[in-house]
């Protein structure tokens, strides 16, 4: 054996594996914090970072973090510790609170949007919307409002506001339609709940199980079971109340490592690529439409007569006597 031969092998192995690591060294790293379907194989996180390393040379990291509101209570636990250069995934029932960490910095994006209200926060940029609605089959209860759903004996799934944000808007919504008749709606409701999943994603698991008629969702899930599966059995349900709106937005840490990427990553979030990728993988309504417009089904899915939606100080008000509403309707 040539000991000789082997050690100058290994040397040279040595030196390959440094530079490489000096490669990957001088590679930066934007850290992104979002919630779990984003980041699914199925969501639009793998064609976003996709996108965006074709033109950044760097790399993406996407981390999963639970759902919305639990993007929040992790940043809050955190705080300027955070590995996180951009949150990406809260919405305006939550921006007061975000706003409050000190966290955050102004975006800097000059922002052309497609939103049905105006927008103009310095700090947190929407990347799409959509209206909140319990989702069922085609062959399953129908209740046209919050009182009829109560008196029916259709079974629900819904989300966790304490970790969730559809939870969170569901709580709004009930708060908007009903003002201070919500405990009551909240009261007449506790028995058609079937289970409170963390998040989204488990919820609408288990209804694709069968384990209740209707699911907390958007008004476009079904776009996601026409195009995607090429089946019209699924449906949103319009409430004569009117549908609670969500604005998703990204917002960009003030201590972030990497400012300059962070920049070019919120100026991303408008672009066409990423974009054109929220339609048909986070199925809601992009922020800015696509030059290609929207994709056909869309046009399918049911559109509110009236859109509820508090201002985030508004939401942040009644935040924790909602929460309390709820949570004492669900433990009589």
């Amino acid at each position: 054996m040539n000991t000789h031969l082997i050690r100058v092998a290994g040397l040279a192995l040595a030196a390959g594996g440094l530079a490489a690591s000096a490669v990957l060294a001088q590679t930066p790293v934007l850290t992104v914090y979002t919630y779990d379907s984003f980041v699914s194989d199925w969501g639009p996180g793998p064609a976003i970072r996709a996108a965006f390393e074709a033109e950044c040379a760097c790399e993406l990291r996407l981390v999963a973090a639970g759902d919305g509101a639990a993007l929040l209570s992790r940043l809050q636990l955190e705080g300027a510790r955070t590995e996180a250069d951009i949150i990406l995934g809260l919405d305006t029932n939550l921006i007061h609170a975000a706003r409050e960490t000190g966290l955050f910095a102004p975006h800097g994006v000059i922002a052309d949007l497609d939103l049905p209200i105006d927008w103009d926060d310095p700090d947190f940029l929407p990347f799409d919307w959509g209206w909140f609605a319990f989702v069922g089959r085609t062959d399953g209860p129908m209740p046209s409002s919050f009182r009829d759903l109560a008196e029916s004996d259709a079974s629900i799934l819904i989300q966790d506001p304490r970790s969730s944000t559809p939870g969170l808007g569901l709580l709004m919504w009930v708060r908007a339609a009903y003002g201070d008749e919500a405990p009551e709606i909240w009261s007449a409701l506790a028995d058609n709940i079937v289970t409170v999943t963390p998040g989204w994603s488990e919820a609408y698991g288990l209804f694709l199980e069968g384990e209740a008629d209707l699911v907390l969702s958007y008004t476009t899930s079904p776009a996601y079971h026409l195009i995607a599966e090429g089946d019209d059995g699924f449906v949103a349900l319009p409430f004569a109340e009117g549908h609670y709106m969500q604005i998703e937005v990204a917002g960009r840490l003030a201590a972030s490592s990497q400012p300059e990427l962070a920049d070019r990553f919120m100026a991303f979030i408008l672009s066409e690529a990423f974009q054109s990728a929220i339609p048909e993988t986070n199925w809601m309504y992009p922020a800015v439409i696509p030059a290609a417009g929207l994709p056909a089904g869309f046009e399918t899915l049911i559109q509110p007569e009236t859109s509820l939606l508090f201002t985030p100080d508004e939401a942040a008000a009644i935040r924790n006597q909602a929460l309390a509403e709820w949570r004492d309707a669900l433990a009589n």
